[in-house]
């Protein structure tokens, strides 16, 4: 997606039709990419059922298709045969989720995105360095559990500014070091840093920051847009993490309203009510093809071609899983 950025405020277009923006980079990631190929070429390789531990990506679409191809879709570890194939999903488990599928002998095939991994690598080195670690976070998310989990004694969890009230009382000679969930608002945990830094003068931050760029990306795209268009319609399930920071951000960044959608029958009419400019995002877990049903469906309303608004380009590409990985080494996509 090559087009310029827009940097019209214009609300329709030349004929007077009404305008669609579509923010760029959006939908797919490629840590969602490489852990939705992980379940495809495992169903190729092993047949079904492959088992797959929480949703592979948190996604209704997704899950569904997999599903309709052999894939099963379980809580954790207990339900799933002694022997069987098993996928850990992009978000990562803890230690003891690893521990448990071994005792079960299941073949395990770990799905995580490297950037989850580069977080679980930093919690495990900081505590072997003596350090308490603040994670910020929203509780229950599977990414933060299995975080945690690297070391439960020593990471101590922030979820939002309330949740600074709830941390002990360390020792100034304590070393303390923040880190944070992938897909989390840039703005909100900046400012809860802020705030962190100010209750503890010791704390330090780690060398790079653990947002991933493909969240960083697409929260910076819907701002631009936000600029231009009345409504934000974000494509991405409740409980897509980094899609729910995008409608935050877009209401942050002037949208009047945005809403969050898994389908385009989802959009309510009523939404478009004097609506000329529509903005439409997508979650990292977000094939593209439903994007293209919401600009589909918006078009019953008298909405135009759709127009990019691009504010960076993304060519990162991760391996498969080494079990996975095509014998001449190359790759589909």
């Amino acid at each position: 997606m090559s087009t310029p950025a827009i940097s019209t405020a214009t609300t329709t277009d030349a004929t007077g039709t009404k305008k669609i923006l579509l923010a760029s980079p959006r939908g797919y990631c490629a840590g969602v990419d490489r852990a939705v190929e992980t379940v495809e070429r495992a169903l190729e390789k092993y047949g079904a059922p492959v088992y797959v531990r929480k949703e592979i990506v948190h996604n209704k679409y997704v899950v569904d298709t997999l599903a309709k191809a052999g894939a099963i879709f379980v809580d954790d570890t207990d339900e799933v045969p002694p022997n069987a194939h098993l996928v850990f999903s992009a978000h990562g488990v803890s230690p003891a989720v690893h521990a448990a599928a071994a005792e079960r002998n299941h073949d395990t095939i770990d799905a995580t995105c490297p950037l989850v991994t580069k977080v679980h690598n930093e919690v495990k080195r900081f505590a072997k360095s003596g350090y308490h670690i603040i994670l910020i976070g929203h509780e229950g998310h599977e990414e933060v559990e299995g975080t945690a989990g690297e070391a439960p004694d020593v990471v101590h969890l922030v979820d939002g500014l309330e949740g600074i009230n709830t941390l002990p009382e360390f020792l100034h000679e304590e070393k303390l070091i923040w880190l944070s969930q992938t897909t989390l608002s840039v703005d909100e945990t900046m400012e809860i840093v802020d705030k962190l830094h100010e209750v503890y003068d010791n704390l330090e931050n780690p060398p790079s920051d653990d947002i991933c760029y493909a969240t960083q990306n697409r929260q910076v795209a819907v701002k631009k847009v936000a600029e231009q268009a009345e409504l934000i319609i974000v494509v991405g399930s409740q409980n897509s993490s980094n899609s729910k920071r995008l409608v935050e951000v877009a209401l942050d960044a002037g949208a009047a309203h945005s809403y969050l959608v898994d389908y385009a029958h989802q959009i309510d009419p009523a939404w478009l009510e004097g609506v000329n400019t529509v903005g439409i995002t997508s979650g990292a877990s977000v094939p593209e093809i439903l994007v293209q049903h919401v600009v589909e469906h918006l078009a019953q309303f008298g909405f135009g071609d759709a127009e990019e608004v691009t504010t960076a380009q993304e060519k990162i590409v991760f391996s498969l899983p080494r079990v996975l990985r095509p014998s001449d080494r190359t790759q589909k996509r």
